[in-house]
């Protein structure tokens, strides 16, 4: 199989859809050198938009934004933003809220939107019914301890991003994968396992579905919101049934040349021999209520504001081509199955 060589780019328009030229905008992206930062800022700077980034300066900064060095962890460390003015701003952060609480008190009164990027998983999945929408009940902040340390992040990020007093905007996706994912490296992982080839666990039933979100997909969104200035909670993946295990597998093996010999186990198999889903098997829960909780969101609103998905194949085959064309390995998964635990599993 040809692999075409990865040009990043925005969702295709539907028929009949014209893509509106919106005025240029003054975009600050919090971060703006990683995953979903980094493709902000090169969708925007595609746009033709003024895109300036803020972050420790550690890693390159896109062709064509503005860098402006500083700590968000540090006294004074927003000093280098003082005085500028923005259209939008976009933050990323991922830890503790108490970072985004003081991005909003340094920006207040300099920014006209929003946006803070939070996760499916602020829902309280011991309590939701199913299909999750954005009025599905939230975690309990009053009791930490009963959710993961990220769900209690995202939702305090989301509390503190409600005070910045202009319109802002709060997506919720579920799986994030595609170009420039080094954390925390599903999609990469996978392609290289099945590079690697050999006898490879297939996680069954082929048919249980999967549903992500491909991160130009994602901030192709959130910057056409930025250009319009909406605000609101968006719940950010892929509709329903976007593919099953058996199709991804199949086009990772494909896409990577096909030296995988696809072993499929069924979920009581692999939960007895105690491989973990979602962090050993990325993207992969056994059929059951969490399965159909985190891969049935509905997101009808979203896409009713405009949200695209990208076909599977075209997530898969262009992660590829940028890892091609990388001159390292993304060094920072934390995901994957150990070849050991892998092999005896298959015997």
């Amino acid at each position: 199989m040809t692999i075409r060589k990865f040009k990043p780019y925005s969702a295709p328009l539907q028929r009949g859809q014209q893509k509106s030229t919106p005025s240029k905008m003054r975009l600050l992206i919090l971060g703006g050198t990683s995953f979903v930062g980094k493709a902000a800022a090169m969708e925007a700077i595609a746009r033709g938009h003024d895109v300036t980034t803020f972050n420790r300066g550690t890693k390159p900064t896109p062709e064509g934004a503005k860098p402006i060095i500083g700590d968000r962890l540090a006294p004074d460390g927003y000093k280098g933003l003082e005085g500028l003015n923005f259209d939008s701003v976009l933050d990323t952060w991922f830890e503790d809220a108490e970072v985004v609480r003081t991005a909003v008190k340094a920006l207040k009164g300099h920014m006209s939107h929003f946006t803070y990027i939070s996760s499916i998983s602020v829902y309280d999945m011991s309590r939701a019914a199913i299909p999750l929408t954005e009025e599905s009940p939230l975690i309990d902040l009053r009791k930490p301890e009963t959710s993961s340390k990220y769900s209690v992040d995202k939702l305090g990020g989301e509390l503190e991003a409600k005070k910045a007093g202009v319109p802002v905007l709060l997506p919720r996706p579920g799986i994030i994968l595609g170009p420039y994912e080094s954390f925390p490296g599903r999609l990469p992982w996978w392609l290289g396992r099945m590079h690697r080839g050999g006898c490879t666990l297939g996680p069954g039933p082929k048919e249980n579905t999967t549903q992500f979100i491909d991160v130009r997909d994602l901030v192709s969104f959130v910057i056409d919101a930025a250009e319009k200035q909406l605000g609101g909670v968006y719940n950010i993946v892929a509709q329903p049934g976007h593919t099953a295990m058996g199709e991804l597998v199949d086009t990772l093996n494909e896409v990577t040349g096909g030296h995988a010999d696809v072993i499929w186990k069924g979920p009581e198999a692999i939960l007895k021999a105690g491989v973990l889903p979602w962090s050993e098997l990325p993207c992969w829960l056994p059929p059951g209520h969490q399965h159909d909780l985190f891969f049935g969101c509905n997101v009808d609103q979203a896409f009713a504001a405009g949200l695209h998905a990208r076909p599977m194949k075209d997530t898969v085959v262009d992660t590829w081509a940028w890892l091609q064309q990388e001159p390292e390995p993304p060094a920072h998964g934390i995901v994957g199955l150990d070849p050991e635990k892998e092999a005896k599993i298959l015997q």
